[in-house]
C-alpha cells in the first residue's frame, strides 16, 4: 500500500515540477497511509489568488468534505465527496487526510479561434492526498482556484493486480441551499437537452443537466459544470436532499456508471463564481482546465458563416427524403438548389454551404433510419463530387452532413470512407446528428447484441472522441447536433468547433410552443458558459408558417410556429451567441428583400480578438461587445425578454479613436408580437467616451458594427 501511496505522491511531484510558471509553497510531504486516523489531518484549503474564493477540503466522522466561499459568504456548503464501485470497497469511509502541497501557477496562451485571442490562466492549486482504511487504498484530490471559480477532480493511481475499474456511484454533492435561486433543465429526458429552462428555487430541481445556474441570497452568482470530460459518463445534478445535489452520472446499458482500466482522473467538476451575472459569461473557467491543442496546426479550418439547405425542411418548404409515403416530394438536396445556395454563399463571403439529405436512408421515417444510412453514397439528383468542385471554384465549399439516427455502430462502420470521400471533395466541416430518444444510442457489440446507451453516457462521449480525432487526421473540423455538452475540449481538439446541445431556433417552425423572448438571455447564462453553440440564426422570415400555400403532400405547421424576436433581435444574435461557424438559416429571397438589414450578417465576424459581457441578468436581458480578431472594428449586440427595456451602452471598451457606428436597433413601435420587422437603421461617429441610448422593444434588441475610421 505504502507503494501505491508513493505513486501518487510521484505524480503530485511530476505535476509541480514540469510546470515552469508553478512555485511550490506550504508543501507538506505526503504521510502514507497514517497509523490511526486520529494521526490524519482534519482540514487543508487554498484561496483564490485575489483571495476572494476559498476552498476547504476536510474529515468528519471518517467521511470527506469541502467548502466554497466567496469573501467569506457561502457558496457550496459542507457538501461530500467519494466515489463508490463494483465489487470493491468504495472511497466513501475510514478516511484521512494524509499529506497536501499547494502550488501558484500564472500563465497566457493564445486561442486558435475564440471569444478571444489571448486567455489569462492563474489559480492556486490544492493537491490532497486521502487514505481510505475501509477500502485499503489512497488516492488524492485536485483543487484549482481561479478568480473566476473553482474546478477540482479524483486522481487515482493504478491498482495492483486489479486493473479495472467500475464506478457505480459518484458522491459528489454541490450543497446550494434551499432557496437559492436556480436556471435549469431536466437530464434523463427523451428531449436530451433540448428543453426551455426553468426558473425556480433549488430546492424544485429534481435532476437537471450542466451546465446549472444559481444565484444565492447574498446575491452571488454561480453556476455548475464539468470540464475535460473524456473516458467517464456525463455529469447531471440530482437532488438528494433538500437544497442538496449530487452527481449523477449517466448509466452504461449494463448498469455501471464508468468502466476503465488504469489510472483514473475524473473531469473537472466546476463551480463558475461572480459577483453579477456578467462575471459568468466573461470567465475562462472550463478552456483552462482543459489540456493545450494536440492537434498543432488546424489553418484548414476557417472560421465564419454558412448557408444551407436546412430550413426549408423545417418550415415544410422541402424535404430530407425522395419519398414520403406514397408522395415524392420535393426533395431538398439536390444539384440544382444546392448550386443557387452555392452562389449565394460565394456573393456574400461565406465560407459554406450545408446540404442536409443528400445521402441515401432519408425516405419517410429518417429519424428511425438509422441502420440503413449511407454515409458515402448520394441521392441520383445530387453529385456530390461537381457540387464540391463548384463550391470550390467560386470560393467557397460544401459542407457535410452525417445523420446517424443514434445508430453509431452503423457510422463508425463507415466512418473512415466517409472521412475519406468529404477529404478528397474539399469539405473541411462536417455536421453530424445523433436524432435519438435519450437513452436510445444504439451500439451492437461484440457478441451483436444491440445496447443502448445515453447521450453523455460513457460509450457515447468515447464515439465523440474517435469521431472528433479520426476527422483532425482528414483535416476536418465536427460539428454535433444532439452531442454530448461542450466541456472545454475545443482548446485540446480545435476540430470540435461548435454543437448544439440546446433548444434551438428549429423549434421556432414546427407547431410547436416556440422558443420564448426569455430563452435567449437564459442561454447566455446558462448553456454558453459550457461553449459554442449552433444555435443558426438569421431568420427575416419571423412567420414562416403563416405563408398561404403548402407544397403538396407535406402539410403545414400551425401559426404557433413562429420566432419571438424582433429583426432586430435575430441580428444580435450573431454577437450574443458565440460560435466560430454562424449559420445564416434563411432564404436568398428573404434576405433579397431586405437587403439594409442583410448587410449588417455580411459584415459580423465570428472570430474575436476580445469578448466582453457588459450588462445583463440571467434570462432577462445581456448587452456583450466583441472585438474582431482580423480588424480594428467592434460589435455590440443586446437582447432582451418580453419586457422592453431601456439600455445605456457605455462606449469605453473601445480603443482610442473614431468609429462610424452603424446601429440596426429596434424602431419606436418595435414588439415580438405586434411589430416585430420594425427596425431602425442609421450610422454617426462616436469614440470611447460617448454613451448610447437605446429603447429595447418586447423581445427586442440591437446589433452595431463599430466600423475604425
Amino acid at each position: 500500500m505504502r507503494c501505491i501511496l508513493s505513486v501518487c505522491l510521484a505524480l503530485c511531484l511530476v505535476s509541480v515540477c514540469t510546470n515552469v510558471n508553478s512555485q511550490a509553497r506550504d508543501d507538506r510531504p505526503d504521510t502514507g497511509a497514517p497509523g490511526s486516523l486520529a494521526e490524519s489531518l482534519e482540514r487543508v484549503s487554498v484561496d483564490s489568488p485575489n483571495g476572494k474564493n476559498s476552498v476547504e477540503v476536510f474529515v468528519e466522522n471518517g467521511r470527506l468534505y469541502y467548502s466554497i466561499s466567496r469573501a467569506g459568504v457561502p457558496v457550496i456548503s459542507q457538501s461530500r465527496l467519494g466515489l463508490r464501485f463494483l465489487g470493491r470497497h468504495g472511497l466513501d469511509s475510514h478516511m484521512g487526510i494524509t499529506g497536501y502541497s499547494r502550488t501558484s501557477h500564472r500563465s497566457e496562451w493564445e486561442t486558435v479561434w475564440g471569444e478571444r485571442r489571448t486567455v489569462s490562466d492563474h489559480h492556486n492549486q490544492l493537491h490532497v492526498t486521502i487514505y481510505s482504511r475501509s477500502a485499503k487504498a489512497a488516492f488524492s484530490l485536485r483543487f484549482r482556484a481561479f478568480d473566476d471559480g473553482v474546478g477540482f477532480r479524483y486522481e487515482i493511481p493504478a491498482q495492483d493486480g486489479s486493473p479495472d475499474v467500475a464506478i457505480m456511484d459518484e458522491l459528489t454533492e454541490f450543497n446550494v441551499g434551499v432557496k437559492t435561486e436556480s436556471w435549469w433543465i431536466p437530464s434523463r429526458m427523451f428531449n436530451r437537452y433540448e428543453y426551455l429552462y426553468n426558473n425556480t428555487p433549488a430546492d424544485a430541481i429534481h435532476q437537471a443537466h450542466t451546465p446549472a445556474t444559481f444565484r444565492n441570497g447574498d446575491g452571488v452568482h454561480f453556476s455548475i459544470h464539468e470540464a475535460a470530460l473524456i473516458n467517464y459518463s456525463g455529469m447531471s445534478l440530482k437532488q438528494t436532499r433538500p437544497g442538496v445535489l449530487e452527481a449523477e452520472l449517466a448509466p452504461r446499458s449494463d448498469g455501471t456508471r464508468v468502466r476503465l482500466s488504469g489510472e483514473l482522473k475524473t473531469p473537472w467538476r466546476t463551480i463558475h463564481i461572480a459577483d453579477k451575472a456578467v462575471g459568468l459569461v466573461n470567465s475562462d473557467l472550463v478552456l483552462n482546465l482543459n489540456e493545450p491543442n494536440k492537434l498543432g496546426d488546424v489553418s484548414w479550418f476557417e472560421p465564419g458563416k454558412y448557408a444551407g439547405i436546412w430550413w426549408d425542411m423545417h418550415v415544410l418548404n422541402r424535404t430530407w427524403g425522395q419519398v414520403q409515403g406514397n408522395v415524392t416530394t420535393a426533395h431538398g438536396a439536390t444539384t440544382d438548389y444546392a448550386k443557387k445556395y452555392i452562389d449565394f454563399a460565394a456573393e456574400n463571403g461565406f465560407v459554406g454551404v450545408l446540404v442536409e439529405g443528400w445521402n441515401t436512408g432519408w425516405d419517410n421515417d429518417w429519424f428511425s433510419n438509422g441502420d440503413v444510412f449511407s454515409f458515402t453514397e448520394s441521392y441520383d439528383d445530387f453529385d456530390l463530387v461537381e457540387l464540391a468542385r463548384y463550391a470550390r471554384e467560386r470560393g467557397t465549399r460544401l459542407i457535410g452532413h452525417h445523420e446517424t439516427s443514434g445508430s453509431i455502430t452503423n457510422y463508425e462502420n463507415q466512418l473512415e470512407d466517409a472521412l475519406d470521400l468529404y477529404e478528397q471533395n474539399g469539405v473541411r466541416l462536417v455536421k453530424t446528428g445523433y436524432v435519438a430518444d435519450d437513452g436510445n444510442i444504439k451500439r451492437i457489440d461484440h457478441d451483436g447484441i444491440a445496447r443502448y446507451e445515453y447521450h453523455d453516457g460513457q460509450h457515447q462521449i468515447d464515439h465523440h472522441m474517435k469521431v472528433v480525432r479520426r476527422a483532425a487526421e482528414h483535416g476536418i473540423a465536427i460539428n454535433p447536433h444532439e452531442p454530448v455538452k461542450a466541456t472545454g475540449l475545443r482548446r485540446t481538439y480545435p476540430n470540435w468547433v461548435s454543437r448544439e446541445g440546446a433548444r434551438g431556433q428549429e423549434f421556432n417552425a414546427w407547431g410547436v410552443p416556440p422558443n420564448g423572448p426569455d430563452h435567449v438571455p437564459n442561454l447566455v447564462f446558462t448553456r454558453m458558459l459550457s461553449g459554442p453553440m449552433d444555435y443558426t440564426a438569421g431568420a427575416f422570415n419571423l412567420r414562416p408558417s403563416e405563408q398561404p400555400e403548402a407544397v403538396a403532400g407535406l402539410g403545414r405547421h400551425d401559426t404557433r410556429s413562429r420566432i419571438e424576436h424582433t429583426l432586430a433581435k435575430e441580428l444580435a444574435l450573431y454577437v450574443v451567441i458565440y460560435s466560430p461557424i454562424q449559420m445564416v438559416i434563411d432564404s436568398p429571397e428573404e434576405y433579397a428583400g431586405r437587403p439594409d438589414a442583410f448587410q449588417f450578417i455580411r459584415d459580423v465576424p465570428t472570430d474575436w480578438e476580445h469578448s466582453l459581457a457588459l450588462q445583463g441578468e440571467v434570462g432577462e436581458f445581456v448587452v456583450i461587445a466583441r472585438k474582431d480578431r482580423n480588424s480594428a472594428d467592434w460589435y455590440a449586440g443586446a437582447v432582451t425578454d418580453e419586457q422592453a427595456r431601456a439600455i445605456k451602452l457605455d462606449l469605453s471598451f473601445l480603443d482610442e479613436g473614431q468609429y462610424e457606428a452603424q446601429i440596426y436597433c429596434d424602431g419606436a413601435q418595435a414588439d415580438y408580437e405586434t411589430a416585430p420587422y420594425d427596425i431602425l437603421i442609421k450610422r454617426q461617429n462616436v469614440t470611447r467616451a460617448d454613451t448610447l441610448n437605446y429603447n429595447l422593444g418586447r423581445s427586442g434588441g440591437f446589433a452595431i458594427r463599430f466600423k475604425k475610421l
